[in-house]
């Protein structure tokens, strides 16, 4: 399972090792929308994509539906480093999407250190690869959603409770502290509050 990973490792050291302050003087701006389960997060993406703005979406469903096809219910339960692999690559993947976006700004539905983070939160080891990739390519702001009981809610493929959720979000806020981001929490509110907010905090760095 190593061998694939670094495969994409060795692609991605290719096309980024240019230092941070070189990345954002690029046109396209990489923004992640980071948070655990039922945090309004994909809310907010659905409302940026209603208005205009490219998204990239969460992948991790499509992985998680593409195993229960094949009989595993949970991949993540049952082979961490294999589901934390697919959507590393995936999300690299996406992260290279902004390389022929037409778009000043290109929205990210959680970034590459939530990879990390969630396997970090079922404390299991994972290659250095992980994070040299995660390394060495760099998003320009990062938005971290906190847990919200009101809108918590569980499905075939959501199956944390709320309280699992708080404490995956204190491992997502280390998680990209580690990578050297410092994140923003976006505050509850209507979608259109906090679209609002994001978008006026962007404006504020760039």
């Amino acid at each position: 399972m190593v061998c694939l990973i670094v495969t994409n490792i060795s692609e991605a050291k290719k096309y980024n090792t240019i230092p941070l302050a070189t990345i954002l003087k690029q046109q396209t701006k990489r923004i992640v929308l980071a948070g655990g389960p039922s945090t309004g997060k994909t809310t907010i993406i659905n409302h940026l994509l209603s208005k205009g703005y490219p998204c990239e979406e969460e992948i991790s469903r499509q992985v998680i539906l593409e195993a229960q096809a094949k009989g595993i219910e949970q991949l993540f339960l049952t082979d961490p480093l294999l589901f934390s692999q697919k959507l590393l690559e995936g999300r690299f993947q996406q992260y290279k999407n902004a390389e022929i976006a037409n778009a000043e700004i290109l929205f990210y539905d959680r970034g590459m250190p939530d990879v990390t983070a969630y396997m970090d939160y079922v404390n299991e080891i994972y290659p250095h690869d992980f994070a040299d990739i995660i390394h060495s390519n760099r998003y320009d702001l990062v938005f971290l959603l906190p847990p919200w009981q009101e809108i918590h809610v569980t499905d075939n493929e959501r199956y944390e409770s709320f309280e699992i959720g708080t404490i995956i979000y204190e491992y997502l806020k280390k998680g990209y502290k580690q990578f050297g981001y410092s994140v923003i929490e976006v505050p509850f509110g209507t979608v259109e509050e906090r679209s609002d907010f994001v978008l006026k905090t962007i404006e504020k760095y760039f």
